[in-house]
C-alpha cells in the first residue's frame, strides 16, 4: 500500500465517522451496490468465466421415445 492510498483511506474514514449512523449505513449500502455491480459486470464480460463441469447431471434427465412424434389432435384443445 502506498502512502497516497493510506492517506486517502484515512481521509475517507474520518469523514464517514463524522456522519450520523443512518448516513453511514447509506454509505455501506452504496459500497455494496458498487461492488456487486462491478462483480456482475466482470462475470458477464467473461473476465472470470464460470467453468462448466461436463457430465455433472448425467443420467438425471430423459427424453421420451416418442418425443419427435406429432401431438394428438385433441392435445391443443
Amino acid at each position: 500500500m502506498t502512502n497516497l492510498t493510506i492517506d486517502l483511506t484515512a481521509t475517507i474514514l474520518t469523514k464517514i465517522k463524522d456522519l450520523p449512523l443512518a448516513q453511514q449505513q447509506e454509505i455501506i449500502d452504496f459500497i455494496e451496490f458498487i461492488r456487486d455491480k462491478h462483480t456482475k459486470d466482470l462475470v458477464e464480460k467473461n473476465k472470470y468465466p464460470q467453468k462448466r463441469i461436463a457430465g455433472l447431471y448425467k443420467g438425471k434427465g430423459w427424453i421420451s421415445e416418442d418425443f419427435n412424434q406429432p401431438l394428438p389432435p385433441d392435445f391443443l384443445g
